[in-house]
């Protein structure tokens, strides 16, 4: 088995691109493989900023060799009177590469056997590698020099190596040798032998290229140098992403900056550190932010002092600016803000951000009274939820809105209450974060985030497969996941009825928001619940009660007889129409009518779907029992009306569950 090796050195690569290519190479390769039938055992894709390289290990030395059975003309057409062939019979022979002798007529038509000799897997690496890398797709792709071809940034090297064998290949404009080159200033020119030694070269020459390497390296750095300090830090998936692919060699510096900084809110400079500055902040292990932070530089050297100054210019520069807009802002209480949302528009025809902030109090009390909660601080949550939006601290660091708010709530001297709900209201703010935890947060972040969807809505801009206006599937994913975590018990159909009338236009669009709805909770449930199950209970309108349809998710999740989908849907298919009579036991004939009677009667829901379904499937025989008996169109329209009526009672039983029909 061979191993071949190929690398594209590439001046500095955008992040963001760097995964992409990361697929993309891994899909190009293993769909090349796969369709010229070459087998391999293992695709290794590997990736810094300075370069894309892929290493195919368990390869075979060529395609395998097939026969092939192939059709030709008819055998008359094919031969002569005398048995010879004929002038079509010798270009079937020509263009498979075969004698008269290796045909064969069968079924009167004429056959050959050929073989077709599997081409070697060198020769489908010079045609195809190109072809894959120029497949490659991605944002703010550029050309160089006098070439027609785009790719992310210019091309350096190009290596390509089948065990100990050059591949010769072209990558727009440069040549494949079997040389690379290691970190920019560290050892050039370096001479790869066979792709085994690959990796270790490349590290000698202070490159680290394979990234879960990497990234296990900085976490163990980061972690070795707040471990120097008796302090932790707290490393998001998104930024040990980033400071990942902008580094090749990992060194970590500590830095520090003054402790003046920590009096602003600590989102503030870990934002400032981690989203702008791409550093590891510190904190003690009580959770508290300490003024010092880890840079992961791509340094080769001892000399730490220039970073660590370059570092602290930088950050004090933007913690200067925190500091400034912080001490203005709160110069003034939170409320102070409300009347300034006037001069920011929401969006076209819906008002501003005031106005929005009237319709979230509106909602938020009808929510609160849905849920039986009756506190002062939901109210004063919902009118002070945006004010931060017009302070400097936020529209210079907008990614902190709540956050800000919660802290000059806190500065303003309003009740926790108020700061939690407002710092909260934006929960979750991805689909992994956390939901409120504050009653405050969780009727006013309903409430915000009702308005938001109904209002795109009713603007004419619901979300399409390329757009999201508003971030709406977020927000409904968010009061989906704040209802069902936290068992609230809220007819959401109602309160979408609210919002849509509270807007400043009028619209139809409440059907269209409702199956928004239940189309993002089928999708949140689809990876724990089978997606025919969701849909079926999802028959019943799930807005009315979030947690009642979960419920009856969970419960018809453990349906496992035949029986009772066969006698369900029986009923169903008899009665499409509605039914209007009622059961007259007076005319009951057989006994198997009045025994589903009872039956029926007998099962009652008490709040335990798990019972209703055990019930459900007990009284399958007695079911069973009246169809087999009982002939429901009897000629006696009145007895024919009441089997009706009967088997009506038996159909909203099962219809209170879920929709059969579709399980």
């Amino acid at each position: 088995m061979s191993k071949y090796l190929f690398e594209v050195g590439v001046e500095e690569l955008p992040y963001k691109f760097i995964p992409m290519a990361i697929d993309q190479l891994n899909q190009g390769f293993e769909k090349f493989l796969n369709d010229n039938n070459v087998s391999f055992s293992n695709i290794k894709v590997m990736a810094t900023p300075r370069r894309l390289a892929v290493i195919v290990d368990g390869l075979s030395a060529s395609q395998p060799d097939v026969e092939k059975v192939v059709k030709g003309p008819i055998a008359k057409v094919a031969f002569d009177e005398q048995g010879n062939l004929t002038k079509a019979g010798e270009g079937f022979a020509n263009k498979n590469g075969v004698s008269k002798d290796d045909l064969y007529i069968e079924d009167n038509y004429v056959f050959a056997k050929i073989s077709i000799k599997g081409k070697n897997t060198k020769d489908l690496l010079q045609e195809n590698v190109p072809q894959i890398f120029s497949k490659l797709q991605g944002p703010h792709f550029m050309r160089w020099g006098a070439n027609d071809v785009k790719f992310s940034r210019p091309i350096r090297w190009v290596l390509s190596i089948l065990d100990g064998e050059e591949v010769k290949i072209r990558i727009i404009d440069k040549d494949s040798s079997n040389v690379t080159n290691g970190h920019r200033f560290s050892t050039q020119n370096i001479v790869i032998n066979n792709p085994d030694e690959y990796v270790d070269k490349l590290r000698d020459a202070k490159v680290i290229v394979d990234q879960d390497e990497r990234k296990n390296k900085i976490i163990e750095l980061t972690n070795i140098e707040a471990g120097k300090l008796n302090a932790v830090t707290k490393i998001s998936d998104d930024l040990l992403e980033e400071v990942t692919f902008i580094v090749e060699y990992p060194v970590a510096v500590t830095c520090d900056f003054d402790t003046a900084y920590l009096t602003i809110p600590q989102e503030v400079a870990v934002t400032v550190m981690e989203t702008h500055q791409r550093y590891f902040a510190l904190y003690e292990k009580t959770g508290k932010l300490i003024n010092k932070f880890v840079t992961i530089t791509n340094y080769i050297g001892n000399e730490f002092e220039n970073i660590k100054a370059g570092n602290l210019r930088v950050i004090k520069a933007r913690l200067d600016d925190a500091v400034f807009f912080f001490n203005e802002d709160t110069k003034k209480p939170l409320e102070s803000y409300v009347e300034n949302l006037k001069g920011m528009t929401f969006q076209k025809g819906m008002g501003s951000v005031y106005d929005k902030t009237q319709r979230i109090i509106k909602l938020s009390e009808k929510i609160a009274s849905a849920l039986g909660v009756n506190k002062p601080s939901i109210k004063r949550t919902a009118e002070l939820c945006k004010a931060d939006l017009a302070t400097n601290l936020v529209f210079e660091f907008t990614e902190l809105q709540g956050f800000i708010g919660a802290d000059y709530a806190r500065v303003s001297g309003e009740e926790q209450g108020v700061q939690d709900g407002i710092r909260e209201h934006y929960f979750p703010l991805n689909a992994d974060s956390e939901t409120a935890k504050s009653i405050e947060g969780q009727v006013v972040g309903i409430a915000d985030k009702i308005d938001t969807i109904c209002a795109v809505f009713a603007a004419g801009k619901k979300p399409t497969g390329s757009s999201d206006p508003l971030g709406v599937r977020r927000a409904a994913l968010g009061i989906i996941k704040t209802i069902l975590e936290h068992n609230l018990k809220l007819d959401l159909s109602k309160i979408i009825d609210e919002a849509i009338a509270l807007l400043p236009i009028s619209a139809d669009v409440k059907a269209d928001v409702e199956e928004f709805f239940v189309q993002r909770l089928i999708i949140f449930l689809n990876s724990d619940y089978s997606k025919n199950v969701l849909e079926a209970c999802a028959g019943v309108n799930p807005c009315k009660d979030l947690c009642d349809y979960l419920l009856r998710v969970k419960a018809i999740s453990t349906l496992n007889d035949e029986k009772l989908l066969e006698n369900a849907n029986r009923v169903l298919r008899i009665l499409k129409d509605e039914v209007n009579v009622s059961v007259n036991e007076s005319l009951f004939v057989e006994q198997a009518e009045k025994d589903l009677f009872r039956a029926v009667q007998g099962v009652n829901f008490s709040g335990d779907y798990n019972k209703y379904l055990c019930d459900l499937i007990s009284i399958n025989p007695v079911v069973t029992k009246f169809f087999d008996d009982v002939l429901v169109m009897d000629k006696d329209e009145n007895i024919k009306n009441n089997r009706i009526a009967l088997l009506n009672c038996l159909k909203n039983k099962y219809i209170m569950l879920t929709d059969f029909a579709k399980l």
